[in-house]
């Protein structure tokens, strides 16, 4: 048995990281302006992280937020094991790793920063050579997943313990287990089916999703909706569709509270549902960001710069596509 663990566990490592290859067309290059933009704003969080593998601005000492940084090296296609940014990769992952709760594999204190964590540990599976990341995966994933059986909406909130449930924190464990699926570790179908169901009961009828209901729907939370469907492949119902449909509208719309967790979401969301449409955005996103973007790389904002320009960054990643969650 462990023999037959180690060789599947071997085989998802070498198929993870041949999807990190994938070239671009030829025809499709990455525009000038993203690749300056990345190279700054990744200059930047090099810089400023600490020793401890986080950063010290307001949100920058989250596992949540590292591995959101973490991610954002690895969406460039860097390295992480003899690249310009390996250290700062390996301080990352590093950092995530002390932050896990070893008994229950609880990574820092809410499920947001759990969730972002996860998708860090999922994404650097079979690229960084780490042994302890693949059992800090099981165990991350084993919580997403005891989570969700204890909760009465078989979703997600802001604890492991939660009752209640909201499309943003259970979009984020959504999308961190389908990374952990892509990388090769057993997912349970009905985890999914269940999470995906809690998300239809909160879209309405204009295809918007609300936050906790299908009142109140928000550009923001809409585009976590679709992109959690677009991995689901279940692109067919017209409950997708109007969702689609909504976002198409949002094209203009900034949000004001959280502007580059929405870039994120956005991005992710119109790449995955309609590549005609995603054009548009990315044009006028590359546009946007290049104007907000600081003088020293980052970008600004009340959640800190490492978040930001994480956010940031990775809305632009799209342009490259080596990561697995990028892939159709």
């Amino acid at each position: 048995m462990i023999k037959a663990l180690s060789a599947s566990l071997f085989l998802a490592s070498l198929l993870h990281g041949v999807a990190q290859d994938l070239p671009r067309r030829p025809d499709d290059p990455v525009p000038a302006q993203v690749d300056t933009m990345f190279d700054r704003g990744l200059a930047y969080l090099a810089k400023f992280q600490n020793q401890q593998g986080a950063w010290d601005d307001s949100m920058g000492s989250e596992p949540g937020v590292v591995g959101l940084c973490v991610v954002a090296f690895l969406a460039h296609g860097e390295d992480p094991n003899h690249g310009t940014y390996a250290k700062n990769i390996t301080r990352g992952l590093d950092f995530i790793l002390s932050q896990q709760n070893q008994s229950n594999g609880y990574i820092g204190n809410s499920m947001y920063n759990h969730g972002f964590a996860t998708l860090a540990l999922a994404e650097a599976y079979g690229m960084v050579d780490n042994p302890k990341i693949a059992p800090a995966l099981r165990k991350a994933v084993d919580l997403i997943l005891s989570a969700q059986k204890r909760n009465r909406s078989e979703a997600w909130r802001y604890t492991p313990d939660s009752t209640d449930a909201d499309t943003t924190v259970s979009g984020c464990q959504l999308v961190a287990l389908y990374a952990a699926r892509n990388a090769g570790l057993p997912v349970p179908d009905e985890a999914f089916k269940k999470g995906l169901a809690y998300m239809a009961r909160c879209r309405g009828g204009d295809g918007s999703y609300g936050y906790t209901s299908a009142s109140g729907g928000k550009p923001t939370l809409t585009a976590i909706g679709v992109l959690c469907l677009s991995l689901a492949k279940e692109k067919d119902g017209k409950g997708f569709q109007s969702s689609v449909d909504y976002l198409r509208k949002q094209l203009s719309y900034r949000d004001r509270h959280y502007p580059y967790y929405f870039e994120y979401y956005m991005s992710q969301a119109l790449f995955h549902a309609d590549p005609e449409t995603w054009e548009e955005w990315n044009s006028r996103n590359i546009r946007y960001l290049s104007t907000a973007q600081s003088r020293d790389g980052s970008w600004p904002g009340n959640k800190g710069q490492s978040f930001n320009t994480a956010g940031s960054l990775l809305s632009l990643a799209l342009n490259y596509r080596f990561l697995p969650i990028y892939e159709k």
